[in-house]
């Protein structure tokens, strides 16, 4: 089944538009606070479809993500009766009790880790909020995690350029059913610990 190769040649389309880096801006914010779909489903193909402009789209992911993380901080701290029932509906309580439990034992360093960990950066903003974790340090930490992350991405992609647009789009249905077949192992991981 080739669906993958159907919804790369969509994204890289949506990656070419003109309003592209505005989309990558409120997704990113969005993914912070409540959006389940990380960033770097768009930041790859618009950094492969204009490789000359990695830099800006990391720094645009970054400061947006940022942006939404403080967000999710605001809401940790003034709203967590509201919150929480939220994270529980999605199936986010353990992680959040996880991300609450590293939180307490590594506080700014959690949140570095944060931006490469696979638990979603959202709950982490949320716990930092709800742990009253320093502001000004919560945004030095988003900055340095989320901002290594994206940057990498975006370097990486921007580094191979044409040649791993061409491996890619030559074996995206491989690496579609791969990376759902991933997901699923972990997600059934992550509910049997």
């Amino acid at each position: 089944m080739r669906i993958f190769s159907f919804l790369y040649a969509r994204v890289m389309r949506w990656s070419a538009h003109p309003k592209a880096p505005w989309y990558l801006g409120g997704m990113s914010f969005a993914e912070s606070t409540f959006f389940p779909v990380p960033p770097d489903v768009m930041l790859a193909p618009m950094t492969l479809a204009r490789p000359d402009h990695w830099f800006r789209f990391a720094l645009i992911t970054t400061l947006a993500s940022v942006a939404g993380g403080i967000v999710g901080w605001l809401m940790g701290y003034f709203a967590v009766e509201l919150v929480m029932p939220m994270i529980e509906q999605a199936g986010y309580a353990p992680a959040y009790e996880r991300a609450r439990d590293w939180f307490l034992d590594w506080g700014f360093w959690a949140v570095l880790l944060a931006g490469f960990s696979p638990i979603p950066y959202k709950i982490f903003t949320i716990a930092a909020g709800v742990l009253s974790l320093n502001l000004p340090l919560f945004i030095l930490a988003s900055c340095l995690g989320r901002g290594g992350r994206f940057f990498l991405v975006a370097g990486l992609i921007s580094w191979g350029g044409p040649p791993v647009e061409a491996r890619i789009k030559q074996h995206i249905d491989i690496i579609g059913w791969l990376t759902v077949l991933i997901l699923v192992l972990v997600f059934v991981w992550w509910r049997l610990t």
